[in-house]
């Protein structure tokens, strides 16, 4: 069996995208939430501050939405080449 490196790089796109904007959202709502996450996604998003408002929450949702994208497609491309390795 194999995954389609597609269909799990959509999938993990819009799950990190839309975690990310609720642990944002959340954080505005109730400010100590999620704080220590969004502080160590602005030191790897370049341009995102979690104080700084809306702007800078659309930019960390797209950010995460490209994390997540590129995240599921090495993940499908690894388990196909390891499951075929391991099918021999």
């Amino acid at each position: 069996m194999t995954l389609s490196v597609k269909a799990l790089s959509a999938a993990l796109a819009l799950l990190e995208a839309i975690c990310f904007l609720f642990i944002a959202l959340m954080n505005l709502l109730l400010p100590p939430y999620g704080g220590a996450r969004l502080a160590m996604l602005s030191s790897l998003y370049p341009g995102y501050d979690p104080t700084a408002g809306p702007f800078s929450i659309i930019l960390g949702t797209l950010y995460a939405l490209i994390t997540g994208a590129l995240t599921g497609a090495l993940l499908a491309w690894l388990y196909n080449l390891f499951a075929d390795t391991f099918r021999r």
